[in-house]
């Protein structure tokens, strides 16, 4: 077993820290559901599309280290590596926003990681498991080489995609239920990975 995480919405959750940060500038209500799509949506129907390009580079950027992990991730690669599983982060972005200053989002979301998952006290990934790619095309080159059992990610277009590696079962993170037509196999939960990761492991021995 050999397992690719994905990295922004589905280790780290942006909800809180995308309307903390709407909050501070004034731009949402403060009614508004604490969630980054009700922020994004908000803000599109308001005909503010490029402030909301813009706050992405900066949450991914300058606030990078507020954002927060999923529940369960921490002792998901706790668990794994007790048990000697490889677990790779394999992600994609670009270097720098599309708009707004240029922060180095690869280097906010590495240290994002050297903090909580490999830092002083513990470590649960060692670093060069770690890898940000730039395009979705080199991602799926990196799945590929890896050889990953399976590979974990939020977006359907990424587990869909014809470059996808056929050896690689696809497993959508879909807390919400957003994509309940999608046709693969999903998790809402980092505890429910765990527990389908366990069974295919140990219990089909």
């Amino acid at each position: 077993m050999r397992i690719g995480l994905d990295f922004d919405n589905t280790i780290v959750s942006y909800d809180s820290l995308f309307h903390k940060v709407a909050l501070e500038q004034r731009l949402i209500p403060s009614d508004l559901p604490p969630t980054k799509l009700s922020v994004r949506d908000y803000l599109r129907s308001q005909g503010k599309e490029e402030v909301w390009i813009e706050m992405q580079g900066y949450v991914y950027g300058a606030r990078m280290s507020e954002a927060e992990a999923y529940p369960g991730v921490f002792d998901f690669f706790r668990w794994a590596r007790e048990r000697s599983i490889p677990t790779f982060i394999i992600s994609h972005k670009t270097r720098h926003p599309f708009s707004g200053p240029r922060y180095d989002l690869h280097e906010a979301a590495k240290r994002w990681v050297a903090e909580h998952l490999h830092n002083a006290i513990e470590s649960l990934i060692e670093p060069d498991a770690v890898y940000f790619e730039v395009t979705k095309e080199e991602k799926l080159a990196r799945i590929t080489r890896l050889e990953c059992t399976l590979y974990l990610d939020d977006l359907p277009e990424i587990l869909l995609a014809p470059g996808f590696p056929r050896g690689t079962e696809p497993l959508l993170f879909d807390p919400e239920n957003h994509h309940a037509e999608v046709p693969c196999a999903r998790v809402r939960s980092w505890q429910e990975l765990r527990t389908l990761v366990e069974r295919r492991c140990f219990h089909n021995r």
